[in-house]
């Protein structure tokens, strides 16, 4: 939808952006409805918190289709896309850097897993060391510097335009002790992530099966990025895994992702096609007493004992 296009410039959400967002949510509240779902949580993330007229649209959306979103902090953001890759995280790993990169921020989080003794699913957010929202996402950082046709040079200006705001990561330099120790493996969730590995599989066409979840080497990230670098912007459209819509975004979140990996080199990159949804999932169960907070849904005794 690129709700916040536009937004860096005028600090504003547009007219267009926002009717195609209720666009989308006409459809959303109808499936809701269609399919009778009666509890489920709703957010806005980045542009609303930063536009001035986020609340007004807030508002607007209530009042056109009946749906009530609320405006997720950064702190949220973060909990809820550990929540959504918990499962993904290895069991071996001492630690875990996992990044989502959004359209108009990016969450970094630092999982400490040295003691976390078992635990795993949602209750890994318990382990949460550090994190920090970064004010810079695909397309903020693409209408700052271009998208369309990136030469090295703006590759780097964006590159460098990331890492300043690395800075100001709490405990940066103990993540980078632990990572320096080994069993720490990054974790990524986004569109970014996502097509470099559909890219890296060659796949005629984005298959989630064959993504979520896959590891890729350090040497492989660093290929598939230069891979995506060389390719003119009318071979990204062609391309089945990035297609027209994320052909002018596709780099400047290579960019992102290369500035997190300079910062802190793992050597290993988990892929995530899941994130905040499931996140939200994983914890209304979890309250509704149905997914246990160590992973996994609780047994249903009741039927256990009729069977019995």
């Amino acid at each position: 939808m690129r709700l916040g296009e536009g937004l860096g410039h005028t600090n504003r959400l547009c007219d267009a952006a926002m009717d195609r967002a209720l666009e989308a949510l006409g459809c959303c509240r109808d499936k809701l409805e269609d399919r009778g779902v009666e509890r489920f949580r709703l957010i806005a993330t980045e542009a609303c918190r930063a536009a001035e007229n986020g609340p007004l649209f807030i508002e607007r959306v209530r009042e056109e289709t009946g749906l009530s979103l609320e405006i997720a902090t950064r702190e949220t953001e973060a909990r809820l896309a550990v929540a959504g890759c918990a499962s993904l995280v290895d069991p071996d790993a001492n630690g875990v850097v996992l990044f989502d990169i959004g359209g108009g921020s990016s969450e970094i989080v630092w999982l400490d897993l040295r003691n976390r003794c078992g635990a795993r699913g949602v209750a890994l957010t318990r382990f949460i060391r550090a994190w920090i929202s970064l004010p810079v996402g695909v397309v903020n950082l693409a209408e700052r510097h271009g998208g369309r046709h990136v030469c090295s040079n703006i590759f780097e200006a964006m590159v460098a335009d990331a890492l300043t705001h690395l800075d100001d990561f709490a405990l940066g330099e103990e993540l980078s002790a632990a990572i320096c120790d080994g069993k720490v493996h990054m974790l990524g969730t986004s569109g970014t992530v996502t097509t470099l590995a559909g890219v890296h599989f060659g796949l005629k066409r984005y298959d989630r099966r064959r993504v979520d979840g896959a590891w890729m080497e350090s040497d492989d990230v660093t290929a598939m990025i230069e891979r995506l670098r060389a390719m003119p912007y009318e071979e990204r459209v062609d391309n089945p895994c990035i297609g027209a819509d994320r052909a002018d975004l596709v780099l400047a979140g290579c960019a992102i992702l290369e500035a997190i990996r300079r910062r802190w080199p793992c050597q290993r990159l988990r892929v995530a096609d899941r994130g905040l949804r499931e996140g939200m999932l994983m914890e209304l169960m979890a309250a509704d007493n149905v997914w246990r907070r160590g992973g996994g849904p609780r047994p249903n005794r009741s039927r256990g004992r009729n069977e019995r």
